[in-house]
């Protein structure tokens, strides 16, 4: 049985085709990851953004900009999207509802964007950071970094006592009819 999540930004119906069949796979993972983060702020409140798992850690509310502004400048500086100016890249206010509102408006016009490009532009390179990668290496690297803080905030969810909602499978919060996690030798071992 697929999962199924409480909440879906961005429904499978409003992801663009790729113009090249062979990089849809791009645009479904972006628009999952989108869902994903989403997902996941979601789950804190106004009062949870000034929380920090540690002292050295970043505040939630830090992480939230800290996703918007540097999936800007990876699409806009390393893939070449057209994106918003940085300082009208942040939402007006501070809570949950004002970041989820401002990843969902930034996400769609960048589906689109992807979906227009060649497979040869996709395997272009392009300068990132110090080095030159294929572009769709350097997109992978962005989904890399988004499942990265992503995860920190899941943890932040743990600890602070809050339910943690399913990304890749069920959590200890929640599950569905037919999940099979892979806890167990047997398990690994179906075919």
């Amino acid at each position: 049985m697929p999962m199924t999540y409480l909440h879906v930004a961005i429904p499978d119906s409003e992801v663009p085709r790729a113009s090249a069949p062979i990089f849809q796979h791009v645009l479904d993972t972006y628009a999952s990851e989108t869902n994903k983060v989403i997902s996941v702020w979601r789950c804190f409140s106004a009062a949870d953004m000034a929380y920090r798992a540690h002292p050295r850690s970043r505040p939630v509310l830090e992480i939230f900009k800290h996703q918007l502004l540097s999936e800007r400048r990876f699409f806009g500086e390393f893939l070449g999207a057209p994106e918003p100016p940085p300082p009208e890249v942040l939402p007006k206010g501070e809570t949950p509802d004002d970041y989820i509102r401002r990843m969902h408006d930034l996400a769609v016009p960048r589906l689109a964007f992807l979906a227009r490009q060649s497979e040869a532009w996709w395997l272009e390179q392009a300068p990132f950071f110090d080095v030159v990668r294929q572009r769709i290496w350097i997109f992978w690297r962005r989904v890399l970094h988004t499942c990265h803080h992503r995860t920190q905030l899941t943890v932040y969810l743990r600890v602070m006592g809050h339910a943690v909602p399913p990304t890749y499978g069920p959590t200890a919060d929640v599950s569905w009819t037919g999940a099979d996690p892979t806890q167990s030798v047997e398990a690994a071992g179906r075919k």
